[in-house]
């Protein structure tokens, strides 16, 4: 299967701040069907924006029959460009992640939805993915009842609550009170995804961590697992013993890139989106599956 690349410019307003957010997609085709239809796929970066290594990771999705959309997140500030994997694209890339707020997350990822669904050649169904922040985004983009499918590849903040504006680390099993924001339409800030877990209950997640992970550590982990079983989430839970954080980065990943476990995970992410977003499942009936105690 061949990848055509190209790009779209969508207008985004969150906050009352009017910018524009470029989506990078990678397009497989079949020579000889030009109306073949594929699933969509939003694939969000680390903090980096979309460098090589997430260009390559977009690409082997869409070699497998996925539109891939890759937004640039942090439009609200730069341009497209990648920011450089040093000090000086490190710590930029970590203040504008915390400054950018989630109302804006949130608006990215639904015209990311909205694009990939305006091509005629989608099928309809969307999963999403991504990596570090990415992970994080992935997950909360599946707040979104349009994407049915998420595989977060080691989603940091998630279970300290600390993407975007935040009082500093809490993780507390409890939510915290609504914080007001006039900027707003519901005159509040958005909810910090652990807390919204409950409307993840339409889509399948698998779950991707590294147990040497220090950005996600033990307990971060087993919050961030105990709250999805608590809201009902169709999930699996993957922890690959000797991963460190940015496992699956093929380049200037400090020492920390495992061609091994990143192909394990390929397959992972392979057999949920091709049974989820491939597969016509028809409507669910929702009824509760009643295992048999069998040897």
């Amino acid at each position: 299967m061949l990848i055509k690349e190209s790009y779209a410019d969508v207008k985004t307003s969150a906050n009352g701040k009017e910018s524009t957010m470029r989506i990078f997609l990678f397009h497989p085709t079949i020579p000889g069907y030009p109306n073949a239809r594929f699933p969509g796929v939003a694939l969000f970066s680390e903090i980096y924006q979309v460098t090589g290594p997430v260009a390559r990771f977009a690409r082997q999705i869409a070699g497998q029959g996925y539109i891939v959309a890759a937004p640039s997140s942090y439009h609200d500030f730069t341009g497209p460009e990648p920011l450089a994997y040093d000090v000086p694209g490190t710590d930029q890339g970590n203040e504008w992640k915390v400054v950018k707020t989630l109302d804006s997350y949130d608006e990215d990822s639904r015209r990311t939805v909205d694009y990939l669904l305006s091509l005629p050649t989608c099928t309809g169904r969307i999963g999403a993915t991504g990596m570090c922040l990415g992970g994080h985004l992935a997950l909360r983009a599946a707040l979104d009842p349009r994407i049915t499918a998420a595989i977060p590849y080691f989603g940091t903040d998630i279970h300290s609550r600390t993407l975007g504006p935040n009082d500093g680390p809490n993780t507390s099993p409890t939510a915290p009170a609504p914080r007001p924001d006039p900027t707003t339409a519901s005159g509040f800030v958005a909810p910090h995804t652990i807390d919204q877990f409950d409307k993840l209950t339409h889509c399948e997640v698998a779950m991707i961590f590294g147990i040497k992970d220090t950005h996600v550590p033990d307990a971060g982990r087993d919050l961030i697992r105990s709250k999805l079983r608590e809201a009902g989430v169709t999930f699996s839970f993957y922890e690959f013993a000797w991963a460190q954080h940015a496992f699956i980065r093929d380049e200037l990943s400090k020492g920390r890139y495992d061609p091994a476990i990143t192909k394990v995970c390929f397959e992972v992410l392979l057999e949920t989106f091709g049974r989820v977003l491939k597969t016509d499942l028809g409507q669910g009936t929702g009824e509760k599956e009643e295992v048999e105690h069998v040897c």
